[in-house]
């Protein structure tokens, strides 16, 4: 099974929280080719697809019940915070990284006049010290553009700028696939590619939303406002979860996540559960690989948010498995892509438009 050309287009494009513009552009044009596609001022986009036969009500001026598939859009990465004399750039991290993932690593810069190059390097420090200090903290870390003084630098970036890691994906045996930002284009495709195979098959008795999410990784901002203004009856979120099959896996505490396993859906306090049994019967029903992954509070995802808004929306969450999260090398099985496209598949066919989630 090869990485699909949307998928790659997606992983290809610089995106970090708060720039997603060029990931989205893509993610918009092929929406636009199955449903009607907006977009939102914190740059969220939308991809609707009618449920079948329908226009938006139910013929007697009820609106239809729309199925929310959130993704969020945009990645991690690093945003420039003070340019040196000599022409060195400190910076901060957009999102969870750590230094050790940072340090040694090409990056691209998304500026004014386009892309810059860069790489992050440590301060020279002596064999005594790096004893001592064997991992670099943050504050060790600046980014070489090869300006020769701030002048120079001054020219080709402004502080602000923000920047990603550099590298195409690459396909690996087995049907793997490592990249950076797989957290979590992965999500905003399959939310996408699942609301095109909605479309043609024309068989859902719901609306079905497929939503690229901005600003997940500063705060699930985009997700708050979309449940918002969508305010849909049913939500699943889409996301990459920490795989436990490599070494340092916590099974006893984080259960059995493993690339190939399938579709993990989530159970847990916040997540709803027929939402939840529903999902896990088309999965039995559809012979679909698949796996339950446990929370005993939150999830650290979108679902996180949607649940809350309004009134509150009945919320599932869906998970990929991945390995090496919040790295330039993330890896996924791509059958568990698969699996989770299909299965919301089976879901959204499945949701009749008078279902009621109250407790």
């Amino acid at each position: 099974m090869g990485a699909p050309d949307l998928l790659k287009a997606l992983l290809t494009a610089p995106g970090p929280s708060g720039h997603e513009e060029e990931p989205a552009r893509i993610w918009r044009e092929a929406a636009l080719a199955f449903a009607d596609v907006t977009s939102d001022t914190l740059g969220t986009s939308f991809a609707r697809v009618r449920a079948a036969g329908g226009d938006g009500n139910d013929g007697g001026g009820k609106r239809v019940p729309t199925l929310a598939l959130v993704g969020h859009i945009d990645e991690v990465g690093i945003a420039i915070t003070h340019i040196e004399e000599n022409g060195l750039l400190a910076f901060a991290t957009i999102g969870g990284i750590s230094a050790e993932m940072l340090m040694g690593q090409r990056f691209e810069f998304l500026t004014k006049a386009g892309p810059v190059a860069g790489v992050v390097s440590r301060r020279r420090i002596s064999p005594e010290q790096l004893r001592d200090r064997p991992r670099p903290e943050l504050t060790d870390l600046h980014v070489d553009i090869g300006a020769c003084s701030g002048e120079d630098a001054e020219s080709m970036i402004r502080v602000g700028d923000a920047g990603v890691w550099n590298g195409a994906p690459v396909e690996l045996p087995n049907g793997r696939l490592l990249s950076r930002a797989l957290d979590n284009r992965l999500g905003a495709y399959v939310a996408l590619e699942a609301a095109r195979r909605i479309a043609e098959s024309r068989r859902a008795q719901v609306d079905v939303v497929a939503v690229a999410a901005a600003q997940e990784e500063v705060g699930l901002y985009g997700a708050r406002v979309a449940a918002y203004s969508l305010d849909p009856q049913v939500a699943i979120a889409i996301d990459v979860t920490p795989a436990t099959d490599y070494p340092g896996g916590d099974v006893r505490r984080l259960g059995k996540v493993e690339l190939g396993i399938g579709a993990m859906i989530a159970r847990g306090p916040t997540l709803n559960k027929q939402v939840v049994e529903l999902l896990a019967t088309a999965a039995e029903e559809e012979q679909i690989p698949h796996a339950f992954e446990i929370y005993s509070r939150t999830t650290s995802t979108d679902a996180d948010e949607i649940h809350l808004t309004r009134a509150g929306i009945p919320t599932a969450l869906l998970s990929i498995p991945t390995r090496y999260l919040h790295s330039p090398n993330e890896i996924c099985d791509l059958a568990d892509v698969e699996a989770i496209v299909s299965l919301i598949v089976a879901f959204a066919e499945r949701l009749g438009a008078d279902e009621s989630y109250v407790r």
